[in-house]
């Protein structure tokens, strides 16, 4: 479906700790998945992440805050869970034992490319539908 788009470069991520862009599926959804820097020497620089807890329909990374990261791992704001920047994975919390769903991104001289056959570009930034983020509900036991 998509070929090869460039999404942005692997120094925007790392300046920015994170990066935000939409995809709509094979199904017709549009998803939102995020960049994130990658700190081992055996993957790529950065990976692609859905921006969803595995435990809940929790955004992970929120505009104007990104995706926070501590020890390597990404934050659920909600309950805390923290999913490898790296592989995607998470060991801890509600989450424990499942594995953030990703796109098959590309790195290139620097730049990255999004070249999953399974969603088409749509946007850098978050899908138009997102009316209610609002953070985390009263639910929330997250502390740093």
């Amino acid at each position: 479906m998509s070929g090869r788009y460039r999404l942005t470069s692997v120094d925007t991520v790392e300046d920015e700790g994170s990066w935000l862009f939409t995809v709509r599926d094979q199904h017709g959804n549009d998803e939102e998945f995020f960049l994130i820097p990658c700190a081992d020497d055996d993957r790529p620089p950065v990976e692609a992440w859905l921006n969803r807890c595995t435990h809940e329909a929790q955004p992970l990374y929120r505009e104007g805050v990104g995706a926070i990261v501590r020890d390597g791992g990404v934050v659920c704001p909600k309950h805390g869970s923290m999913f490898d920047t790296c592989s995607g994975y998470c060991d801890n919390g509600e989450a424990a034992d499942t594995t953030l769903p990703g796109v098959e991104i590309d790195v290139e001289d620097g730049q990255v490319y999004l070249v999953d056959d399974d969603v088409t570009f749509l946007r850098a930034g978050p899908s138009r539908d997102d009316d209610d983020d609002d953070g985390p509900g009263s639910t929330s036991h997250l502390q740093l």
